[in-house]
Formats: structure tokens, sequence, C-alpha cells
């Protein structure tokens, strides 16, 4: 099989395509031909060595595929040789070839291509956790997505909008009129405008029940000033520690500027502040089963419908890298086989 890998730390330019052993299942387990992987932060952050959950070069990162199951492993019994699958992967995903426990793959909806359906499993999985489950957010509500113009983003706003929530969201002007038609009902240019005036403006001086912050550092803080009574705080990465390659003003910028929550503070202005980590939940299958069954009626039935920003073949993983570092893309950018 094919696989990109990254040989040392550093920029785009590292990936390698090299051959490996084929993988075989083992009890439990699927082999799936993968046609399509989604590329996320976390795989950037490994390739630059700031996310610690990674292995130690040489690594294959990625998190999450779609494919055809080719080969089953013993006592498995869904899903089936020749279904159509996503998967979630804890790395390797950057293959032409994965093998997963059968739980964590998922026939997918005919509908859905498969560069749309690698979209599918980190992002809307980790929005429907924060909203869904987090934050509990109810009809009415007005939650602010930062970076609404990136997969995640989209996913978020796209499940705010089932629970009839009011979506604002953060991103360079150029994106705007995007968001506007994916359902974000007031856009803020984070590059130009002042995001706190601009948020008191919007709710009259509340602030905001739900916010979703994949930045970190100092927008933590930032996020934490604009909630309102019961307003719920969401992190889901540190965004602002990567660059090309490793920068050490930045990771000091973000580590230093990363706010602690005085526990006080919670309690006498009624607030909640949650961390997410969708790769540390693989495990939890009891709890991550239901939401990704509830994510595939919803894209079964058209309600939500993934945005793909770009495909790059796997050989390109580091132009793909590139792309997103370069914050262009209104959606998910997927590598493909």
């Amino acid at each position: 099989m094919r696989q990109v890998v990254i040989p040392r730390h550093g920029g785009p330019e590292v990936f390698e395509l090299r051959d490996a052993p084929e993988p075989v299942p083992g009890d439990g387990e699927v082999r799936i031909r993968v046609r399509a992987a989604g590329v996320n932060f976390a795989d950037i952050l490994a390739r630059i060595g700031l996310y610690p959950d990674a292995p130690r070069p040489p690594v294959v990162v990625g998190y999450e595929v779609a494919g055809v199951v080719d080969a089953v492993g013993a006592g498995v019994t869904n899903p089936h040789e020749g279904d159509r699958v996503i998967a979630l992967t804890r790395f390797g995903g950057y293959s032409d070839s994965v093998v997963v426990p059968a739980p964590l793959a998922f026939r997918f909806p005919d509908e859905l291509s498969d560069a749309e359906a690698a979209a599918v499993p980190v992002t809307y999985l980790t929005a429907a956790i924060a909203l869904y489950r987090m934050a509990a957010l109810s009809s009415g509500e007005t939650v602010l997505v930062h970076n609404a113009g990136g997969g995640l983003g989209i996913a978020a706003t796209q499940l705010a909008r089932l629970r009839r929530a009011t979506v604002i969201g953060t991103a360079s002007a150029s994106k705007h009129d995007a968001l506007r038609s994916f359902g974000v009902e007031h856009t803020i240019d984070y590059r130009h405008a002042d995001v706190e005036q601009e948020v008191r403006r919007l709710t009259r001086g509340r602030g905001l029940d739900v916010i979703l912050d994949p930045i970190g550092g100092p927008s933590f803080l930032a996020s934490y000033r604009m909630l309102a009574p019961l307003g719920r705080l969401v992190m889901l990465g540190i965004s602002s520690m990567a660059s090309e390659r490793r920068n050490p003003w930045l990771v000091l910028r973000s580590w230093w500027g990363t706010p602690s929550f005085n526990p006080f503070s919670l309690i006498n202005r009624n607030r909640g502040v949650f961390g997410l980590n969708v790769g540390h939940l693989w495990e939890e299958r009891r709890a991550l089963q239901p939401l990704m069954s509830l994510l595939l009626t919803e894209l079964s039935a058209g309600r939500l419908q993934p945005i793909v920003a770009k495909t790059f073949p796997l050989d390109r993983a580091g132009d793909a890298h590139r792309f997103i570092q370069s914050r262009a893309n209104i959606g998910k950018v997927v590598l493909t086989t």
C-alpha cells in the first residue's frame, strides 16, 4: 500500500510517499480501501512537532477516512465486505489502506461522494459533541463560531441551525457571502473588526449563549468575556500555534496567553468552560455511537451537507497543508487516493 509519511518534523515539504506492507485485520477489525481522507489542524500540528499525541517520526497522520471495506477480521458481523464506510482512525489515515476496529467504521449515505464522506467523521462529530452534548444547545440561543469558514465551522453552523439557534461567525471578509449561504446570520471580519465590540452590539450587551473556539491562546479569554449568564465556552483546539514550521514565538505567545479559569469567577458569573479533543474519545464508543447515528440520519435526509473546499491527491499532502494554512479554504480539505 501507499502512505504519506512524515519522516521528520518540519514544513509541508517533509512529506514522503512510501510503500508499506498491506495491513491485515485482526479480531474485531476491518480493512478499508481508502478513497478519501480528511485533513485536520491536528495533522498540521503533528507535522511541525506540536501535537503531543502524535507518535515520534516517522509517522503517518490522519484521523478520518472514507472508502470500501475489502477484508474483515474474525468476529466481525458489521460492516461487511463491499460496504462504503467512513471511519475514525487514530493516525494512519494518509494511506490507501487502513485497519480500524469495526465499531469505528460506519456505512454512509449513497448520496455522498467519497470526498464529502471523508469530511464528516472528525468535524461533524466534534461539532455535535460540542453543541449537543457539552453545550446542550437549545432553540433560540445564540452561538458564536470562530473560524466559521473551515470544515468544523460549517459543520457547527449546520448543526446549530438544526436546533434553530442563531449563528454568528468570524471569518475574513472574502468568506462572508458563502457563510451567509450556509446559515450564518451575522458575520464578523476578525481581521479588521473588534469581535468583542461587534458581539456586544449584536447581542445588545447580553453576550453569547455558546461559543466554539478552536483558536486558543488569548482568544479563549476573549471568548470567556463574551459569554452571557449561563453561557458555555467549548475550547476545541489551539490553531494559533500553527505556522508552516515550528515557530517558538507563536508557541510561547499562545501558551502564555492561555488563561486559567478561576472557579469563583465561573460560579459568580454562572458560566461553563469545556475542553474537547475528540481524538481522546475513541474508546467512548457508547457515547459516540448515538451522535454518529444522528449525523448519518441527518446526512441521509439532506439536512446536513458537507462542504469540500478542495481535494488533493495523496502525494500532494504538503500542498493540502499549505492551502489550509493560507486560510483560503471554505469547507473541508480532503486527500484522494
